[in-house]
């Protein structure tokens, strides 16, 4: 194979790239300005989970904040992330795992420089609905409230066995620990407050599926996607952290929204 095109295959993904090599960076979108990415992690997760993401964004000329998420409560992050995307100037892309996709349908319909959501095996729900609505059936979340949370106070902690076997499983064991290890909790607020805006009905989407999730399950995400006109994009294999598991997929379809907007 000759070096442009296996530099081409590196960049696309089709190929992993030599151990201890990063991938090369993506190509830069060729207008101005460009729109900022703005990534909303979700419940026992942290801005840390994106750095793949972030590094590869940052490479193709991207400016990228990563919000930290209080998971607190639906009404008041979302309300947190709104006043966090008045300080950007220019066009943004916004982009959400998980519970931070609830997080952004809210705090984007205030926001008129966001340009395109991107949901990462996410909840996108509609008015009225609440993110545990939507964890679709089969979830490992169905289970009894003692099995799968540690409770602190009015906080939730993943239980290691349940972040292992469901939320993470295609990660190594060891990272996998780590990221339990240094989860940020969630109240329960933070699934049980009903959707009070829907900026999927108006503003364009796309969709990242991991389609081994166990957390908000491949067929519930599909409908969301569905209903939002989203433009999706599966992962096979991919677990709720697809993001960390599988970062160059999910990069490519933050940067499809981010060139929609130039285009």
């Amino acid at each position: 194979m000759s070096t442009v095109l296996t530099t081409l295959a590196l960049v696309l993904g089709l190929v992993p790239a030599p151990a201890g090599q990063a991938p090369p960076a993506f190509a830069a979108a060729d207008c101005t300005p460009r729109p900022t990415v703005v990534l909303v992690h979700g419940a026992w997760a942290g801005t840390s989970s994106w750095n793949g993401e972030t590094e590869r964004l940052q490479r193709a000329g991207y400016t990228v904040r990563a919000f930290a998420n209080p998971l607190q409560g639906l009404t008041g992050d979302a309300a947190g992330l709104a006043a966090f995307l008045r300080t950007i100037d220019g066009p943004v892309v916004l982009a959400g795992h998980s519970y931070g996709g609830s997080v952004i349908t809210n705090a984007a319909a205030s926001s008129p420089n966001v340009k395109q959501l991107v949901y990462v095996d996410a909840a996108a729900p509609a008015v009225g609905e609440t993110t545990g609505q939507l964890s679709g059936a089969g979830s490992a979340l169905g289970g009894p409230a003692a099995m799968l949370y540690d409770k602190v106070g009015s906080e939730l902690y993943l239980k290691e066995s349940v972040f292992l076997a469901s939320f993470g499983p295609d990660l190594p064991r060891a990272t996998g620990r780590q990221l339990w290890a240094g989860q940020n909790p969630a109240t329960m607020g933070a699934f049980t407050t009903p959707s009070a805006a829907a900026a999927w009905q108006h503003i364009p989407s796309w969709y990242v599926i991991g389609s081994a999730d166990r957390i908000i399950t491949p067929s519930s995400q599909q409908a969301m996607a569905k209903r939002a006109h989203a433009k999706v994009r599966t992962v096979p294999g991919g677990s709720h952290l697809t993001l960390v598991s599988h970062p160059q997929p999910v990069t490519e379809q933050i940067l499809a929204a981010a060139r929609a907007v130039c285009t």
